[in-house]
């Protein structure tokens, strides 16, 4: 066992985690959060994609223990209450989601991709969701809704 020090939405945590153990793992069974979803558990399907240090990373491929003294979002800590992110708005009002299995991953995605980029262009776009796949929408839902989400932002 290894004892780490994590920050997850904000909220402060020290725990002791098995030296094989994912961050994902660590995510979901010992905090609770089950919106990171285990997808291919080999970084390809990008439904496990948390921002550790402003960073998009698949939890699938992290050691719990590599991410000692990091910060980590998932997608529960993106709203405020009960007062949904802009993105998680749009992302909802546009039909960027159907089962909802990679619209974490995405939305976070989005995330990281509109702090660094307000006005991102299509193949921006593509290039800031990349390793992220849906097998629902077809993208077209999810580009409008990554544009509905910039210009939310935007004011």
């Amino acid at each position: 066992m290894k004892k780490i020090k994590i920050t997850v939405n904000g909220k402060d945590y020290e725990a002791d985690v098995k030296p094989h153990e994912t961050l994902l793992e660590f995510i979901r069974e010992d905090l609770g959060l089950a919106g990171t979803k285990e997808g291919c558990s080999v970084g390809e399907c990008g439904a496990c994609t948390v921002i550790m240090n402003g960073k998009t990373v698949n939890s699938c491929l992290v050691l719990a223990a590599e991410a000692d003294g990091s910060s980590v979002i998932t997608i529960e800590g993106l709203a405020d209450g009960d007062n949904l992110h802009p993105i998680q708005e749009a992302f909802v009002e546009k039909g960027g989601l159907q089962c909802g299995f990679c619209t974490p991953g995405m939305i976070l995605s989005t995330k990281v991709l509109l702090d660094s980029n307000p006005n991102p262009s299509d193949e921006e776009i593509s290039k800031g969701l990349e390793g992220n796949f849906c097998r629902c929408t077809g993208y077209i839902k999810i580009f409008e809704s990554v544009r509905d989400a910039a210009q939310r932002i935007r004011g």
